[in-house]
């Protein structure tokens, strides 16, 4: 049974090393630099090197990967879009044609496009096709998917980090692609957070101030409806969740069992990583938080995981192209670790750390 399967997993996943983390950061207090004067970026390796088990972390080989599914609840306005936008943004990643694509390729990163439930089928190559089913069922008249579907499809979330792992992969960055999928994330935040609908629900891709409002029904008649078991990731997820969004904490679930850092993209991507730590507190240790995304719920799931973002872009766009750019944050960060001379080197004396 899918379920048991993904139980199992689940199980084995590991904690990452502190020990590492702590004989990093006391490498760092000996380069010829002020005591923590790169900060975060210091944490940063730190935190690599535990995953690593290493004290010399590197990501030279890292994917984007884009999880991507249509929904049902596009039927009732949610969108400036339909969901035919979804299948050919898709397409155009494999060409070069989408808003991620030149940041993949700044970032010296693989695009790796993953069909986990698009209302359609894809033909281009590149795609990774892994659908469970055609979309998801109208949240605001029928549960969003089968329970089983949803264990299958973080299940393929998990064995695309698992492939990636083989192919010799070094990091992740997890990002989506489905029109509507502001809407399920939104219904999400507001159910798991328990917070007023209105707090954690914007425009999206774009919607006029009555379209706002309808959104905002909407998800209240769907919560309304469901009202899934918040203990209960597969009976959120089934009731009012998205196939991408469940393939995402699938992703984040494998990054931690495969022992390999996932970087978070924008709101959509955080409401799936939160999913996932809430299946395995574990995955935790192995986030990274790219950015806050400028929707209204950005911070609030951000504080939810106990995360800090690396920047603040008012960016909104997603399809991991935030999380694209946390990869330009750890070549500097791993840049200054290995490069830096320690202060006998620079013929410095040590600085000394202050009460």
């Amino acid at each position: 049974m899918i379920e048991n399967e993904l139980k199992k997993i689940i199980n084995s996943i590991p904690h990452s090393n502190p020990k590492y983390q702590a004989a990093i950061m006391e490498r760092w207090n000996h380069l010829a630099k002020p005591i923590g004067g790169l900060g975060r970026l210091e944490e940063m390796v730190g935190q690599l090197g535990s995953i690593y088990h290493t004290m010399h972390p590197k990501v030279d080989k890292r994917a984007i990967v884009i999880m991507a599914g249509d929904h049902g609840v596009v039927e009732e306005g949610v969108t400036q879009t339909g969901s035919e936008v979804t299948r050919s943004v898709m397409e155009n990643m494999t060409v070069t044609a989408s808003s991620i694509t030149p940041f993949a390729e700044v970032a010296h990163a693989d695009l790796i496009p993953v069909d986990v439930g698009v209302a359609a089928d894809l033909y281009a190559q590149g795609i990774w096709k892994r659908k469970v089913r055609y979309g998801t069922g109208n949240i605001r008249r029928e549960p969003a998917m089968t329970r089983e579907e949803a264990a299958k499809a973080i299940l393929t979330g998990i064995q695309v980090i698992g492939e990636l792992k083989k192919q010799g992969y070094e990091a992740a960055a997890i990002g989506e692609m489905g029109i509507g999928n502001t809407t399920i994330s939104s219904a999400i935040c507001a159910y798991l957070l328990e917070v007023p609908v209105e707090e954690v629900t914007g425009k999206g891709a774009g919607l006029t101030s009555q379209a706002l409002k309808n959104k905002i029904q909407v998800i209240k008649d769907s919560l309304k409806l469901h009202q899934p078991d918040r203990k209960d990731m597969l009976d959120v997820i089934s009731k009012i969740g998205g196939l991408e969004v469940a393939g995402m904490a699938g992703c984040y679930l494998g990054g931690a069992y495969y022992q390999m850092p996932v970087v978070i993209d924008g709101f959509i991507s955080s409401v799936a990583a939160y999913i996932a730590v809430q299946m395995a507190p574990e995955v935790r240790e192995y986030l990274f938080a790219s950015h806050c995304s400028d929707e209204p719920a950005g911070k609030k799931m951000l504080k939810a995981l106990s995360l800090d973002p690396y920047f603040y872009g008012n960016m909104r766009l997603g399809e991991g192209t935030g999380a694209a750019m946390c990869f330009t944050f750890m070549d500097y960060a791993l840049a200054a670790y290995e490069g830096i001379p320690s202060f006998d080197e620079a013929d410095i004396e040590d600085y000394v750390p202050l009460d």
